[in-house]
């Protein structure tokens, strides 16, 4: 046995009331599934947040020169499509200033090329595949761990058991047994060994435990049970509310490219209106649509700086204008909006604005904003703060164990022999089941193997 492990801290430990060391069970247990998830969690954000205050979310900035002649986008169009033999251009987004060259997705092969043109003259300054970019591959292993839904849902049942890591934390940060709540608050940095790194993980822990719930459930909020069918399914944005026109069967998800979430989540399932009727209110005059009256068109009504143009998919495809926080195009969610144009009439069909979301959707349009670090430079270093406070929580959490667990031994703390299961473990139990139906299904089935395991492993030898 690990010989720091003495004789009083044993008796002490097994002391300790039967609630307390049940919730402790869980809290290791779920700690030991989760801090690999988290680690990967963290450090993809790093990446992320790098991608996205460094570079963009379609990879690296190309200057260009102010002022000056520029050519008409339809001519930048062309040149991009040039760059990628058989390419075709699906979106468009203008630069934030006149210092920064103009960015087109083009599409060929079944791969999407972000190409850089300077908009003086059309010439290429760069291209890439959108895949290849860091922003792009580290949002897909946060995603999804680049093993599609499967990843998708183990995220799921690790995001619900983070929570339950953070419930389970604070009730063993809450001081008792002769800790005063400035021991609580206050690491004592005198000690050494596991003192010190239990004293540094609990205090951190109480400290981010809200901001580590945030970004639990506004991650959650992405998934594909939980996000998707639950939440999101009872937040989308009703197609009713469009005045009267003609519905696709294809959803505004039908705009995001690849893997990466590119539409705002409040719109994701709400259906794409359609092009080819005389529905809608005046816009652009009939036979002039094309991207440079679009773009003129939305710089008119209000897109003054980054913006985004989809072009049409389809022969009843529309033009799409956005601009939201969730993308980088503003740091201000509640300037989200999104307009559709029919690509025949010119005709507005949609106007939708951030007052136009649910409460769950304006929620989430702020949420995934701050999670991404779309909000400022004070939103780049908190993020920043926030993954290496993760890191340093699941480095912690890892050496405490290894520090106290018996030679060979697992470690997990051991209910005491005359053990029931408390109250408050069933009602935080049935609470994230509930909640989380992916995360109940995984505590649900931990809980049968550990009521399976034979009674004398159980037992208290050391808690």
């Amino acid at each position: 046995m690990n010989p720091e492990i003495s004789g009083t801290t044993r008796q002490r430990a097994s002391s300790l009331p039967a609630l307390y060391r049940a919730i402790w069970r869980w809290h290791f247990y779920a700690g030991l599934i989760v801090v690999p998830f988290l680690l990967v969690l963290a450090v993809t954000g790093l990446i992320m947040v790098y991608g996205n205050s460094i570079e963009t979310f379609l990879g690296k900035k190309y200057p260009v020169a102010p002022g000056g002649e520029r050519l008409s986008i339809v001519a930048q169009s062309e040149a991009a499509q040039a760059a990628i033999p058989g390419g075709t251009t699906r979106l468009y987004v203008s630069p934030p200033n006149d210092t920064r060259a103009s960015v087109f997705l083009v599409s060929a092969n079944d791969q999407d090329n972000v190409v850089s043109v300077d908009p003086h003259d059309g010439k290429v300054l760069g291209s890439i595949v959108k895949d290849d970019t860091w922003f792009y591959w580290a949002d897909h292993i946060h995603g999804t761990l680049l093993i599609g839904d499967v990843g998708d849902r183990l995220q799921e049942i690790a995001a619900g058991l983070g929570i339950v890591l953070v419930l389970t934390g604070l009730y063993l940060w809450w001081p008792r047994n002769g800790r005063d709540w400035l021991q609580a608050l206050v690491p004592n940095l005198a000690l050494r060994g596991r003192p010190l790194w239990k004293q540094l993980h609990m205090t951190f822990g109480f400290y981010f435990a809200i901001v580590l719930l945030f970004f639990l459930l506004s991650g959650m909020a992405w998934t594909g049970i939980w996000g998707t069918k639950i939440v999101q399914a009872w937040s989308t944005f009703p197609a009713e509310k469009f005045d009267n026109v003609p519905l696709s069967d294809e959803t505004h998800a039908k705009m995001n490219h690849g893997a990466m979430k590119e539409v705002p989540w409040a719109l994701e399932q709400t259906p794409m209106p359609e092009s080819g009727s005389q529905a809608g209110k005046q816009g652009i005059p009939m036979g002039q649509v094309d991207l440079d009256s679009v773009a003129a068109y939305a710089r008119s009504v209000g897109f003054d700086r980054q913006f985004r143009i989809n072009l049409p998919g389809g022969e009843s495809g529309v033009y799409t204008i956005s601009a939201d926080s969730m993308d980088g195009d503003t740091n201000d969610p509640m300037g989200d909006r999104t307009i559709h144009i029919d690509r025949y009439t010119g005709k507005v069909l949609a106007d939708i604005r951030f007052a136009d979301y649910s409460l769950g959707g304006k929620a989430m349009a702020v949420g995934i904003a701050l999670h991404q670090a779309n909000l400022g430079l004070w939103n780049t270093i908190l993020n920043t703060v926030y993954c290496l406070f993760v890191i340093f929580m699941c480095v912690s959490g890892v050496v405490m164990w290894w520090k106290r667990r018996p030679a060979g031994a697992l470690g997990a703390p051991r209910y005491p022999s005359d053990y029931r299961i408390p109250r408050g473990i069933l009602v935080i139990g049935l609470v994230v089941a509930i909640t989380f139906p992916l995360t109940g299904l995984a505590i649900l089935a931990f809980a049968v193997i550990d009521f399976l395991l034979p009674k004398r492993v159980k037992q208290a030898a050391y808690s």
